[in-house]
């Protein structure tokens, strides 16, 4: 039977015996209907697992108490960056979703010319607050225990200047080489356009900025399927899929 897993940011491995943060005990309890006595694992996305056992159940609370250390191997040897052009609603929270569980290590939600959606007045942060969470379910359900990084909201410009990375890749339908044509590669930067792609100012600006431009078949992808499908293939290349 699988495990339940939680995500606990300040997981305190000296105290055995702890508290789970809310939105852990929410879930294991109000969703999952897990009771005392139950198995589950903990991690606290730096890289550290336990398994660990429901001691009490309350309806505002739950305790648990820590068992033997997980030696977790989910973790990918290709190291990622993903600039990903916003786009609405859940598509965004698919392309973030499927990243993490296919093993990037960063995400930096990009605003460029056809991006549609509004982030003034304080939405950015509401919008990070829900993209982390949907990082964090995405890491409890595919296993693994490192969270990847979820940086600030930036305008593409900043984005390139701010993430470098050994090979840079822009998906571009006009690009006349694949992925397959590239020589192996452990760190990445893949920059992703929103749902009404990049312009043809700003691959122009991203291709002098030291990014490669790079075909992906002969049939134009939703950013959101872009994104999933260019990381897959990069992992079945070069990391771990396969």
């Amino acid at each position: 039977m699988r495990i339940s897993r939680f995500f606990c940011p300040d997981l305190n491995v000296s105290d055995k015996h702890f508290t789970l943060p809310e939105a852990a005990h929410r879930h294991a309890v109000q969703v999952l209907r897990l009771k005392k006595g139950a198995a589950i694992s903990v991690f606290d996305g730096q890289g550290l697992e336990y398994e660990a056992t429901l001691d009490s159940v309350a309806k505002r609370e739950s305790t648990a108490v820590l068992g033997e250390k997980i030696e977790n191997r989910y973790e990918s040897p290709l190291n990622i960056t993903l600039l990903q052009g916003i786009s609405r609603g859940e598509r965004m929270d698919y392309a973030l979703q499927k990243a993490v569980e296919l093993g990037v290590n960063r995400v930096v939600p990009v605003i460029s010319a056809r991006c549609n959606v509004q982030l003034s007045n304080g939405r950015a942060e509401k919008r990070l607050a829900h993209w982390r969470g949907v990082m964090i379910s995405a890491c409890e359900q595919s296993g693994r225990s490192v969270l990847p990084e979820l940086n600030a909201v930036m305008p593409l410009d900043a984005a390139l200047q701010n993430h470098k990375a050994l090979s840079c890749l822009v998906l571009d339908p006009l690009a006349k080489n694949g992925f397959s044509s590239l020589e192996k590669q452990q760190d990445v930067a893949l920059l992703i356009g929103p749902e009404g792609g990049l312009s043809e100012q700003e691959i122009v600006m991203v291709t002098e900025q030291g990014y490669q431009a790079v075909s992906f078949g002969p049939r134009i992808l939703r950013t959101e399927t872009a994104s999933v499908a260019a990381i897959a293939v990069m992992q079945t290349l070069w990391g771990d899929l396969g």
